[in-house]
């Protein structure tokens, strides 16, 4: 039996089927979707979205939804996951995905084996985005949805943990960040405690990933592109390489609690500035362009407790090239 035959066998008036994307992802919000399909049409190629590639999921979420007699996505926020676990909180996603749909079904075909509290009657269907068609379709629309806000809207605020390219998932590279930086606000702490626990670590991090976490994020919104983190030559690091239209900007972080003494741009000596030019120019060597050098400092200031950040002081021109 085909998935559109399963859904034909239900000889039901209009229903919808329901799944949900990133229940396991380390950051992001967890998405729901819910669709209503045409019994008398067939979209071909609807499966389970964890079977297709991401641009056959992207060409098929564009037939569903442009085919599909009713379609909704719900969210439920990390600080929902947080405060109710995840399990609630994809429930949460689910309930909000079936109330916003603009056609009320008189069933809800759910994918699992836990029905979330809807307002219509509601069955559960283990493996059902193998089963169902417009589970099936559900579960492409909430992929894609998920994913689309984790390559956008979390990789603008985010870029340094370089979300489009593990979309929040637990990969090496997402780690990488994370052991590198710190946890971001988006970050699911309660998925990272474990870890921490196995690294035997307090948890979030030291106050040099955090700064240059912070400093990355007030660079994007300044609309600079992250083009580097911690670049690397024999003569040394440059925190961030960041450009605009005009610059290319080698970053220095400076990173301190809000009860030190002195500035820390003052730890930008002679020394440590003809350290970045001579990493500076390496870069230059390898990555030519037509943008202007510049060398910033960022200041960022943590409060003596845990460390939140409290400002972020961006110097631009802070220094010229030394010889």
């Amino acid at each position: 039996m085909t998935l559109y035959e399963y859904d034909r066998s239900l000889a039901l008036p209009p229903f919808c089927g329901v799944d949900e994307a990133g229940r396991g992802p380390l950051a992001g919000d967890v998405y729901a979707a819910a669709v209503i399909l045409p019994l008398d049409a067939e979209i071909p190629g609807i499966n389970d979205s964890k079977k297709l590639s991401e641009k056959k999921r992207d060409a098929l979420y564009d037939l569903i939804t442009e085919q599909a007699v009713a379609w909704a996505v719900g969210v439920a926020t990390v600080e929902e996951i947080e405060k109710i676990n995840i399990l609630q909180a994809a429930m949460l996603a689910m309930k909000r995905a079936v109330e916003a749909l603009p056609v009320k079904p008189a069933l809800a075909l759910v994918d699992g084996n836990k029905n979330p509290p809807l307002s219509v009657p509601s069955r559960c269907l283990v493996h059902g985005d193998a089963t169902s068609a417009s589970i099936a379709a559900a579960s492409i629309v909430a992929k894609v949805s998920r994913d689309r806000y984790v390559s956008t809207e979390l990789e603008s605020r985010y870029p340094q943990y370089r979300f489009a390219k593990h979309k929040g998932y637990g990969s090496k590279a997402h780690y990488d960040c994370i052991d590198r930086l710190g946890p971001s606000p988006i970050h699911r702490m309660s998925f990272l405690k474990k870890y921490y626990e196995k690294k035997s670590e307090p948890g979030p991090l030291n106050d040099g990933g955090r700064g240059e976490a912070a400093a990355s994020q007030r660079l994007a919104e300044k609309g600079f592109r992250i083009l580097e983190t911690n670049w690397h030559s024999r003569y040394g690091e440059i925190d961030l390489i960041a450009a605009d239209g005009t610059h290319l900007v080698f970053c220095e972080v400076k990173t301190r609690r809000e009860d030190s003494l002195g500035a820390p741009r003052e730890a930008v000596d002679r020394s440590k500035r003809k350290k970045l030019t001579e990493t500076a120019l390496c870069y230059l060597s390898e990555h030519p362009t037509a943008l202007q050098p510049r060398f910033d400092i960022m200041e960022v200031t943590l409060s003596c407790g845990e460390g939140a950040v409290l400002s972020v002081e961006h110097l631009e021109n802070a220094f010229p090239a030394e010889q």
